[in-house]
């Protein structure tokens, strides 16, 4: 038996493998740069004059670093190409950097500048929000809450009824969230909001020196804390100016749409001693009020006068120019937003409720 000898072909193999290396390989100095991945924080501290703590602190939006420093930093930043990695970061830290704003209709324009106001103070430091439209529905809202279970999210904005709030409070307690417009002192969570109750009244204490005694009332589902604070508020204004407040001259309805406002109006209008002025809990209904009046012939505020609330951008558009009680919807936006991050920096920490001032704006429907 014979054998066959078979050829070394380790120097053969080796010297066409540096042959096809050197063919595809192009010279160190011709490959592109990949500066995220190239640089440090290190580097970046070093390239602005600063500690890598400093930077640190700049790329995590905390607010203990001087203007000038920071500009410093965030140049070095942009002309060194440093990226954060934030999957590596989130796993040391666990933060998601992302804050949840639950409401209950997206549609309405209300919540609209609340959201801007959120999501302006979340980029200042560093957190991106993402928001949750819950339909006022109890179980699409502990579906978010699950988020901050499981650390998914950092913390949540809840704008929902307190009615749900009290609910979802009894068992998400110890989680990192703020309410905001609706809220219960008696849930145990910071808030932000207003007066409801001293707004309603002002706005019915108006109409009462305007002349009119016949106010109706056009309101939300008492279900909202607010509806409730706002219908006591009108009760007690007229009360105290010596009126019996007229129980069919107040239609509490499930929606805030224009068209659930105009509905109302009609029917208000067309009754045998219809009322000479009507106050409407929310812009979107005392705009559809408007319109409902026209509907059926009746002249704002010749005939029939309209308050509104919020004071949303459309509120000066309309034809007449809605007088209603102004909101500070985008400092109330700002104002929850700051709370929750004093929250998150110190879970331990006693944050409190706080109410913003509201205003009347007079304009030509009344």
């Amino acid at each position: 038996m014979t054998f066959s000898r078979r050829p070394d072909l380790s120097k053969t193999s080796s010297k066409a493998s540096s042959r096809t290396v050197s063919r595809v390989r192009p010279p160190r100095e011709a490959l592109p740069p990949r500066p995220s991945e190239g640089i440090s924080i290190a580097g970046v501290a070093e390239q602005a004059g600063v500690s890598v703590a400093t930077v640190s602190r700049v790329l995590n939006g905390h607010e203990n670093v001087r203007p000038a420093t920071r500009a410093k930093v965030l140049a070095a930043v942009d002309a060194s190409g440093y990226r954060v990695n934030e999957l590596a970061r989130n796993l040391r830290t666990a933060e998601s950097r992302l804050l949840l704003t639950m409401v209950p209709d997206v549609g309405n324009p209300f919540y609209a500048e609340i959201v801007r106001g959120i999501d302006s103070v979340a980029r200042q430091h560093g957190y991106f929000m993402l928001l949750c439209d819950t339909g006022a529905d109890p179980g699409r809202e502990r579906s978010y809450f699950d988020l901050l279970r499981r650390r998914r999210a950092d913390g949540a904005i809840c704008l929902d009824p307190a009615t749900i709030q009290q609910a979802l409070g009894e068992a998400s307690g110890a989680l990192p969230w703020v309410a905001c417009c609706e809220f219960d002192p008696a849930v145990g969570v910071p808030y932000v909001g207003i007066d409801n109750y001293r707004a309603a009244g002002d706005a019915v204490r108006h109409l009462l020196a305007r002349g009119h005694r016949r106010i109706g009332l056009i309101n939300s589902d008492v279900g909202y804390l607010y509806a409730r604070q706002r219908q006591q508020g009108y009760l007690d204004a007229l009360r105290e100016a010596g009126i019996t407040p007229n129980e069919n001259w107040r239609m509490n309805l499930n929606s805030l749409d224009y068209e659930a406002g105009a509905s109302a109006a009609a029917v208000l209008a067309q009754q045998a001693q219809a009322p000479s002025a009507i106050f409407a809990v929310s812009d979107t209904l005392a705009i559809g009020v408007i319109h409902g009046l026209r509907s059926v012939g009746k002249r704002v505020p010749d005939d029939i006068a309209v308050v509104g609330f919020d004071d949303i951008s459309l509120a000066a558009q309309v034809d007449p120019p809605l007088t209603t009680v102004a909101q500070p919807m985008r400092e109330l936006g700002e104002t929850a937003a700051r709370l929750l991050l004093q929250r998150l920096a110190n879970p331990l920490a006693n944050v409190p409720g706080v109410l913003l001032p509201h205003r009347l704006v007079i304009r030509g429907s009344t």
